[in-house]
């Protein structure tokens, strides 16, 4: 009879192989029941009802106890019962007992096209028990259905019901195919495992949730609430208040305490259990002959009985005989173990072999042991099976495999020890040695028994321990096992493993901070520089994907940061699509700053790499989005990162200046049609401030296409660069030596530019020209069009043409832009009257060209020029009657600057002896608006001695043109020397009896007065503008020209509302705030009703101020009489406070009362 392999004791292939004449037996469908679920077990899914017990069952018991399973073999002895053709329903059984479940799929898929329905088939694909796991680890592929419990899932099949994803892959079945199946191991020693807590099987996927569900009840309903919220955040991938989210189909078990104290009452269902075969009709097997149910049919003949007797006698008699064949082969085995023991030398064993005692040479086999850590004792062979269960860390390799690791690792190494000479038998030596106290049943047992002999293995023992070490380490030390978790990934060769440990460097640490990022990330390269671009996409990629939704900030800022990091790692497909779909769709959606700021850099990278052409409109989509980002920090890192990576890119593509910059320029064209009221200024920020960062590639690409730059040389007298020569750029990537490649190189480059442009020209120079030719118009026609009161606007533009002048250089500056801005502007005598001339003069084109061209260089020449341009406008406005607002802005922004103040008293001085009074009356208003930016020196030295001179000038308008840059001194200036100058300057004007009919002072003084009043020092506004303002009311009173009294009694109403909102003394309000109201009142009256109404609150507010000021002074007196009384007990209380000098504890017993 031909032998049967010990170690693999299901119907395999290969048994069928060696036995092609004995037929299979056929054994229960396992669709027929499944099990139910075991005892004080609630969470596993119930069964229909009892498995049914089959008449022959392929797990045969042999008489001394070892769980054999083996096949029935049959041959055909009886007669007659051979058929040719082989039903169909018996090729279904096979498949589903040799768990070949995609093919049965397939064969009932077949069946029910054909018309042809096989019920076994339709029973077990409609069973969801027989695809659910119901083991903490997959089972192996050769393991049956048994009295134990029901079929494991195939490892190719993926339900529904397998909910851990992230353990197990779609082959996670596969892990334990070597092993020795758990049908080997009698039913007695599976008790004994299963109730060692050392080896007991760890926690299943299904039961942990519906365990963590009732925990997290039981602390609920007991007011444990704070240990809740911690239990429900480390365990955030569940949800505690959906009992259908733990994924088992049962209904929600009872809660905690009741399983408690039902634990120990567990009684099993009283169900009607009846024996059922199933199987085939027997008259369709072909020789192989199955149980009949002679007992559940009583109208079997009786010759059909005998003739199943017989056969199943004759069945008994080949398992007898298999049986004694295994018994042959272990004997074989033992001895070879032995032969091998004797080829080498080694220590006394740990654990010796009970057969050696039968050796003729005890001594000899006493002197020997093997140098194989891992080589299995063997007692008779009933240990084999036991060993295999136990060590799950093992690897699940099968006896032959393991006993060629042992020979190639004996072969490796030797380990020679000196041996006693003694004659002790090994049975002795055994016994003594298990007085030394060591663990090899447990898993850390099993793994510290086994020391790693090759690289591999050490990989394959890091594999197995890292998940149990993780979570026992600190959350602030975990960094620590990056680089252990790295290289095992690296060099694991299992990709289950390696996915499980990459998903445990992603889950490390639940919020990792800025360093603790750097660390992983920084692991993370290290990893794709080792494995390549194929790992990277199947192993790293899903790690990031996973957690583009996860609910804390710094897991998502993770993965925008690796998606840059692994950029120059990935195919370059995948840079183009997977990875840049993940940054567009995180960029839309996550509400976190800083994660979008990190997508906005990590897009720049990505932007560095990619080399499809067909994602550049998606590029600049995504900078403009970026750009719109309601965050400063996002748009600092558009700026600093993805702008200039766009831009080196589109420059690649030859798309700067022939896309990216029109597109741009074409979209502010577009906002300044929309008019003037209707300007969106952020879109015109965004736009404008994309522009400003572009100039760096723009002069780069300026250098490298042009004429000289083949004759571009490095020498070692090349001069540097000057510091100031290029505006600070925001970024290293705006820096125009990194983008040309090295400061040596751009030092030559603009030896050469400056060469050009200043003797040669700009012939041939077709990147030159366009800037010229095409981008300056369109800037200063773009320019022409923006409101000139619009200061935000007038800002952004002087600095972009500020920034384009610097990098493009002086020489350009004074030959390309200077005389394009003054072909427009057109400042000669002649033009001082022409409409159009005035029109520019009037636009934002003025202050643009003062602040962003004229100021670009600061030496005097330079200077000389600003001087003069200012000097020509304010002339040329003044003598026009144009209004002021182009000189007005220009003011404003080059005040700013303390720089330029000298500067601009020098113009105004200009203006301040300007033969013209229509130009000193310009220069005077424009003091106003210098005043409040200068210091107080120059104030005194400078602003005030031009304002008296002025306030003295023979035409009245000159001097009512002062009057506002007084007012915003007494504003603004703290000096009484400067104030009291003022102020006689102002009573001048409003005492002098040559100015009491001028209607214009006055309405400008009143004017002057409710702007600065507010502001100004409490004790001039109370001992000068209200006084004033109130004689200025009560002479508007007997006014008689209506027309006059009207505006002089609405400048009064502006100013009076303005005031009312300051503190002023009950003594100010009774003699000249109220009065002042009160002849107001009356001029209303007759001129404005509705202003009356307003006046009459305001007056009847202020009476009832006055009198609660009353009331809380004569409270306050009495107050003070009452505190005079208590006085003394206050004295008393603060002197024993004194007394105290000693700590705080002392200090409170004080207070305490005493006993």
């Amino acid at each position: 009879m031909a032998s049967v392999n010990p170690f693999n004791l299901s119907d395999s292939e290969e048994e069928a192989e060696r036995r092609p004449n004995e037929s299979v037996d056929t054994e229960r469908s396992p669709s027929d029941g499944a099990p139910g679920p075991p005892p004080g077990n609630p969470f596993s899914p119930p069964a229909e009802a009892e498995p049914p017990t089959p008449l022959l069952s392929s797990n045969r018991t042999s008489p001394n106890g070892e769980g054999i399973s083996a096949s029935a073999p049959a041959t055909s002895a009886m007669a007659g019962s051979t058929e040719a053709r082989v039903s169909v329903d018996i090729i279904a059984a096979q498949l589903l007992r040799d768990q070949f479940i995609l093919t049965a799929l397939e064969f009932h898929t077949e069946l029910l096209e054909a018309g042809r329905e096989l019920p076994r088939l339709r029973d077990y694909f409609s069973n969801p028990g027989n695809f659910e796991r119901q083991g903490g680890t997959p089972p192996a592929k050769d393991q049956v259905l048994g009295p134990g419990g029901p079929l494991n899932r195939a490892g190719s099949i993926s339900t529904l019901d397998s909910l851990d994803f992230a353990r197990y892959s779609d082959d996670g079945n596969r892990e334990s195919d070597e092993r020795v199946a758990e049908c080997e191991v009698s039913s007695q020693e599976r008790k004994n495992l299963k109730s060692s807590p050392e080896i007991q099987e760890p926690i299943r996927p299904l039961e942990k949730r519906a365990l963590n569900f009732l925990v997290n009840e039981y602390l609920l309903k007991n007011g444990y609430k704070l240990s809740s919220i911690t239990f429900s955040d480390e365990n955030d991938d569940q949800d505690f208040e959906l009992w259908d989210d733990v994924g088992l189909n049962i209904p929600k078990p009872p809660d905690l305490l009741q399983l408690y104290r039902n634990c120990g009452n567990v009684t099993p269902s009283q169900r009607d259990t009846v024996d059922v075969s199933v199987g085939v009709d027997p008259s369709e097997l072909p020789g192989n002959c199955v149980a009949s149910e002679f007992s559940k049919k009583p109208g079997l003949s009786q010759q059909q009985q005998t003739e199943v007797v017989q056969e199943l006698e004759y069945q008994l008699s080949l398992l007898n005989s298999e049986k004694q064949s295994l018994a042959d082969q272990i004997k074989k085995l033992q001895s070879e173990i032995q032969t091998l023991k004797r080829s080498v030398s080694s220590p006394p064993p740990a654990t010796l072999d009970l057969s050696s005692q039968n050796s003729p040479h005890p001594s000899s086999s006493s002197n020997i042991i093997t140098s194989c850590t891992d080589a299995p004792s063997v007692d008779n062979g009933q240990n084999l099976e036991g060993r295999g269960v136990s060590e799950p860390g093992n690897g699940g390799d099968p006896p032959a495999k393991q006993k060629t690791s042992q020979l190639q690792s004996c072969n490796k190494t030797r380990v020679h020890f000196d041996q006693p000479n003694r004659k002790l038998s090994p049975a002795f030596q055994q016994a003594l040695l298990s007085f030394c106290r060591m663990c090899s049943d447990s898993r850390l047992g099993a793994e510290v028994s086994r020391i790693a002999d090759s690289e591999e293995s050490v990989m394959l023992m890091l594999g197995r321990c890292l998940p149990h070490i993780v979570p026992n380490v600190l959350l602030a030390k975990r960094e620590e096992l990056i680089p252990l978790i790295l290289c095992t990934a690296c060099l694991h060769p299992e990709p289950k493993e390696r996915d499980q440990l990459l998903h445990i460097l992603f889950n490390l640490i639940k919020r990792p901070d800025d360093e603790q990022r750097q660390m992983i990330l920084t692991g993370c390269v290290a990893f794709a520089r080792h494995v390549g671009p194929t790992r990277v996409e199947a192993e790293l990629l899903p790690q990031c994907w996973e957690q583009i939704n996860h609910k804390y900030p710094e897991r998502r800022l993770l993965v925008a940061e690796s998606c840059g990091a692994l950029a120059p790692y990935l195919p370059k497909e995948i840079r183009s699509s997977l990875v840049l779909s993940m940054l567009q769709q995180m960029l839309a959606e996550d509400k976190a700053d800083m994660v979008r700021e990190a997508v906005v850099k990590s897009l720049g990278i990505i932007m560095g790499y990619i080399d499809d052409a067909d994602k550049y409109s998606q590029g600049f989509e995504l900078m403009l989005l970026s750009l719109g980002d309601p965050s400063e920090r996002v748009v600092n890192a558009v700026h600093q990162v993805f702008i200039p990576a766009f831009s080196a890119w589109s420059t690649e593509l030859g798309n700067l200046h022939v896309a990216l910059i029109p597109s741009l320029l074409t979209r502010i064209e577009k906002l300044l049609m929309q008019g003037e009221h209707a300007l969106d200024e952020h879109k015109l920020h965004i736009f404008l401030s994309a522009l400003q960062s572009l100039i760096p590639p723009l002069f780069a690409l300026v250098l490298q296409n042009a004429p000289f730059t083949s004759r571009a040389k490095v020498h070692a007298d090349t001069p540097a660069i000057e510091v100031t020569r290029f505006p600070r750029p925001a970024s290293p990537l705006q820096d125009i030596a990194t983008i040309i490649g090295s400061r040596e190189i751009l030092s030559a480059l603009l030896q050469l530019y400056d060469h050009q442009l200043e003797l040669e020209g700009t012939t041939g120079w077709d990147s030159l020209l366009w800037v010229v030719n095409q981008l300056l118009p369109q800037l200063i026609e773009i320019v022409g069009r923006i409101n000139v009161t619009s200061s935000t606007c007038v800002h952004e533009f002087s600095r972009f043409f500020w920034r384009l002048c610097r990098t493009f250089g002086k020489i350009f500056t004074n030959t390309k832009v200077k005389p394009q801005f003054q072909e427009i502007l057109r400042l000669s005598e002649e033009n001082v009257d022409a409409s159009a001339g005035n029109g520019i003069l009037t636009k934002a084109t003025v202050p643009i060209y003062a602040t962003g061209v004229l100021t670009c260089y600061n030496q005097e020449e330079d200077r000389k020029l600003l001087v003069g341009f200012l000097e020509d406008v304010m002339t040329t406005l003044s003598l026009s009657h144009a209004p002021l607002d182009s000189l007005k802005a220009s003011f404003v922004e080059l005040g700013a600057n303390p720089a330029y103040h000298e500067l601009l008293l020098t113009v105004l001085w200009y203006g301040v002896v300007h033969t013209s009074a229509l130009v000193r009356c310009t220069a005077a208003r424009m003091f106003e608006l210098l005043v409040k930016g200068v210091n107080e020196t120059l104030v005194a030295q400078r602003v005030v001695p031009a304002l008296i001179t002025l306030s003295s000038d023979p035409e009245i308008s000159v001097r009512i043109s002062t009057i506002p840059a007084f007012g915003t001194i007494m504003e603004t200036v703290t000096q009484k020397e400067l104030q009291e100058r003022v102020k006689m300057q102002l009573a001048s004007f409003l005492e002098d009896p040559q100015y009491q009919d001028q209607h214009s002072l006055h309405i400008e003084i009143i004017r002057t007065f409710g702007r600065v009043g507010p502001n100004a020092e409490p004790r001039f506004r109370d001992e000068f503008v209200l006084p004033h303002l109130h004689k200025l009311a009560l002479a508007n009173n007997s006014h008689t020209v209506e027309s006059k009294r009207i505006d002089i009694a609405t400048q009064l109403f502006e100013a009076y509302s303005a005031l009312s909102c300051c503190f002023i003394s009950e003594e100010v309000m009774v003699n000249h705030f109220l009065p002042g109201l009160r002849c107001l009142h009356a001029d209303m009256e007759q001129l404005s009703p509705e202003h009356e109404v307003i006046l009459s609150s305001m007056i009847k507010e202020c009476e009832i101020k006055v009198e609660n000021r009353g009331m809380s002074d004569a409270q306050g007196s009495i107050s003070i009489a009452s505190s005079l009384v208590g006085e003394d007990a206050k004295t008393k209380f603060l002197s024993k406070m004194g007394q105290l000098t000693t700590s705080g504890a002392m200090l409170a017993n004080v207070f305490q009362r005493k006993k």
